[in-house]
């Protein structure tokens, strides 16, 4: 279902206000860097043939070849893992600056505020004042 434009409007805001007031989540989120495609393909092969000799380790019953073959296959995994750096600094703000709503009508307050004001509200209205 859809959202409504009130609803998106919204949640454009907060998405705003936590890219703006949440450093590290936004590094957190948007990663170290692109993927590197050969780097993946390159660590799956590892992890694989590493899972093989480990195979073979347990089937010979060696467990030095075991423990080589499960070292390849860590080293797979995080050579899997690894990112491309960034080759251009990014905007600090994945959002344009566009003006918010409250911005616009006058309101310096954030959504937090006028989401407090809501409930007050709503609480006022429920006890019958």
């Amino acid at each position: 279902m859809p959202l409504s434009e009130q609803e998106q409007r919204l949640l454009d805001e907060m998405e705003r206000s936590l890219y703006r007031n949440d450093a590290d989540f936004v590094s957190a989120v948007s990663g170290r860097g692109r993927v590197n495609y050969g780097a993946l393909v390159l660590g799956i092969l590892v992890a694989i043939v590493g899972l093989g000799v480990v195979i073979a380790g347990v089937i010979l019953q060696q467990p030095l070849i075991g423990l080589v073959g499960f070292v390849a296959m860590f080293g797979g995994v995080l050579l899997s893992l690894r990112r491309t750096k960034r080759v251009g600094k990014a905007s600090s703000t994945p959002f344009p600056s566009t003006p918010t709503p409250s911005a616009t009508q006058g309101g310096s307050r954030g959504f937090m505020d006028k989401l407090g004001d809501r409930w007050e509200r709503r609480e006022g209205d429920d006890r019958g004042e």
